[in-house]
């Protein structure tokens, strides 16, 4: 698994991630959303990149323009609810793609050990396309390997792009281990630790919270 980290690099995803963080501003539930927005916005440009392309001729009034164009066809993955406005900003960028949703979250079972429990997948057939799976946290892996898991019953997709706003190392080692060979994975910054609730540290809290209030 290729992982590429967008914060060692100077640009405005920068300004976005620093208010999203920011206790003075993160408040704001629409502006913490939009800045999750125009993070997702950011890195489709980024995983744009790294597509292939062809070159198409296009009519214009005056002639043709030949235009490298995006081959891949794109399939976008998130999981509800904290992945909806990363989820958007990817969409506004890959307009054309497909979508898929799922649901993953923890609890603690009968053993006292923490798994991942999905009970709902929305997701078109992904034999031979590309699969941008995007959720802001990456605290331990277990749930974007779940989500990925379980979208490979629709298929078998051609590559995969696992996008997050904030990871943490031991989820990026947790990924090496399971993933497949054609996964890269973006991280807009990698924080060094977890604590003892596996929330990332220093992180910005429950982004499923800020984006839509609290929940029981």
């Amino acid at each position: 698994m290729k992982v590429i980290n967008l914060s060692e690099s100077n640009s405005l995803l920068n300004q976005y991630l620093k208010e999203i963080r920011s206790v003075a501003i993160q408040g704001d539930s629409l502006r913490f959303r939009r800045n999750i927005e125009r993070i997702g916005e950011v890195m489709a440009l980024e995983v744009s990149r790294a597509l292939d392309y062809a070159v198409e001729d296009v009519q214009t009034p005056l002639g043709i323009a030949k235009v490298p164009v995006i081959q891949d066809k794109v399939v976008l993955a998130t999981v509800m609810r904290a992945g909806l406005p990363l989820h958007q900003g990817f969409l506004n960028m890959f307009d054309h793609a497909e979508n898929a949703f799922l649901s993953a979250y923890r609890r603690v079972n009968e053993k006292g050990e923490l798994e991942i429990v999905s009970e709902y997948l929305a997701a078109p057939q992904l034999d031979g396309k590309t699969l941008l799976l995007v959720d802001p946290m990456l605290a331990t892996g277990m749930s974007m390997d779940a989500a990925v898991q379980a979208l490979l019953t629709h298929g078998k997709p051609k590559a995969i792009h696992l996008c997050c706003t904030i990871g943490t190392p031991q989820a990026i080692d947790y990924l090496q281990a399971t993933m497949p060979a054609n996964v890269t994975l973006w991280c807009a910054a990698i924080d060094p630790v977890l604590n003892e609730k596996k929330y990332i540290v220093p992180g910005l809290g429950d982004a499923g919270d800020l984006c839509f209030g609290e929940k029981l």
